[in-house]
């Protein structure tokens, strides 16, 4: 078998691998709309204690982050399919701790396996997919997946919220998810394609000189590197992909700023479930849809400008959220937002990408991934501290804007194209591919 690389090449497993991330975003948004919203009357959690309330983020952040990078390392071994059933089987007593739960605690403990659950899960299909498609259909794979499965997280965010309004909140949100996590072990039982060994036909043919066209300028490396060597590699060594593992942190402040704090900060604004979830799932379903167009641009323009024209757009639409105080200003801001995480995150994991060698691409997306999910814990904890410190919930949403600000300017200094038809490598760095 040629293993040939390309979306129409592959179309069963591609079909596959959104199906797979369309369950996990589901999985993920049963907790984005009722469960930080009845925190306080449904389990006690102290009215104010902003750092008690974002502690399920954090839980959630480190475990994904961590497990990010495990499963990116293990998956090189025992292959992406099996690392993915590993996550569903992880996710099965969710639903039943979200049900029986009889303090906040069992929230956080159940967000440690939804951690697990999503850094195997979702990771994979990442993974899966930079294995099956060809360089210059990155950004379209990326923009695909993660259109899915934040097309999930925004369809589960709005549906539990009606749920919850009209029937008992907990046995809707125990049903849903049991039942979203049992046809998601199903298909990925009975139809998910390996694709370990598209990435290492990948690499086999770039180390005997086969492949034509523009080729990628991958970051020098070993050929088969540690953990240790391939996580330093990524996080300081070389400063391109220094500059997406930190963009890549900081883009998830704002996803736990609308998890979390954007859904209390409503509430004690007199909004209703009903209008949370239209908030949280405009936020979700812009983010998700525009990514079926922002990835195809970034492989027609690029990956750098509209990564850093993201980042500045979510800053203004997290700044300027405090100062609304209607639905409809809410939506218009949750929109905003949504369009610039658009433009920068398929684009961030495109370029990851573009330059990490078939041979540790799995390991280096692992690594990213790490960071970036990680973002949930240091911005969850972080706008916990200054939220309960100012006495105010905007203080929240101020840090975070300036915080994008400012990770915006880092790409600007520090990272360069990796598109590799813009900057393809040269005859030299082609021979020691």
């Amino acid at each position: 078998m040629t293993y040939a690389p390309g979306i129409r090449e592959n179309l069963r497993p591609f079909l596959e691998q959104l199906l797979q991330v369309f369950f996990v975003g589901l999985t993920i948004g049963v907790q984005r709309t009722v469960i930080p919203a009845l925190a306080e009357s449904e389990f006690d959690v102290v009215q104010g204690s902003m750092i008690a309330l974002f502690a399920f983020v954090v839980s959630f952040g480190a475990v994904k982050g961590a497990m990010n990078f495990v499963s990116g390392r293990v998956s090189e071994r025992v292959g992406r399919r099996r690392v993915l059933i590993w996550g569903w089987i992880v996710a099965l007593p969710i639903p039943f701790m979200i049900l029986f739960a009889p303090s906040w605690s069992w929230i956080v403990a159940a967000n440690v396996l939804l951690g697990v659950n999503q850094g195997f899960c979702w990771s994979m299909t990442v993974t899966a997919k930079m294995d099956i498609v060809k360089a210059s259909q990155r950004g379209l794979a990326t923009g695909f997946n993660e259109f899915a499965g934040y097309g999930g997280v925004a369809l589960a965010g709005l549906v539990t919220g009606y749920l919850a309004s009209y029937f008992d909140p907990r046995m809707s949100l125990f049903v849903f998810g049991l039942l979203v996590i049992l046809l998601a072990l199903s298909a990925g039982l009975l139809s998910f394609t390996e694709t370990l060994p598209y990435a290492r036909a990948e690499a086999a043919r770039h180390k005997s000189g086969e492949t034509t066209g523009p080729q990628s300028r991958y970051v020098e490396g070993p050929e088969n590197p540690t953990s240790g060597q391939i996580f330093a590699l990524v996080t300081w060594r070389n400063p391109t992909f220094m500059a997406l593992a930190q963009a890549g942190s900081v883009e998830k402040f704002v996803d736990a700023l609308m998890w979390a704090l954007v859904p209390v900060f409503m509430v004690a604004k007199g909004a209703t479930l009903i209008e949370i979830g239209w908030i949280a799932g405009i936020y979700g379903f812009v983010w998700g849809g525009s990514q079926l167009w922002t990835g195809p641009l970034s492989d027609a323009f690029g990956r750098k400008w509209p990564t850093v024209a993201g980042f500045f757009l979510c800053a203004g639409g997290v700044l300027v959220f405090p100062f609304l105080a209607t639905v409809a200003a809410w939506s218009v801001a949750a929109a905003v937002t949504g369009i610039g995480m658009a433009l920068l995150y398929p684009t961030l994991i495109a370029a990851m990408g573009d330059i990490a060698h078939p041979s540790w691409r799995g390991s280096a997306l692992g690594v990213y991934r790490f960071w970036r999910d990680l973002g949930y814990a240091i911005g969850a904890l972080a706008m916990g501290l200054i939220a309960d410190a100012a006495g105010m919930l905007e203080a929240g949403f101020w840090f975070t804007g300036l915080a994008m600000a400012g990770s915006g300017l880092w790409l600007i200094l520090g990272m360069e194209e990796t598109h590799p038809r813009l900057k393809p490598a040269s005859r030299k760095e082609k021979a020691n591919a």
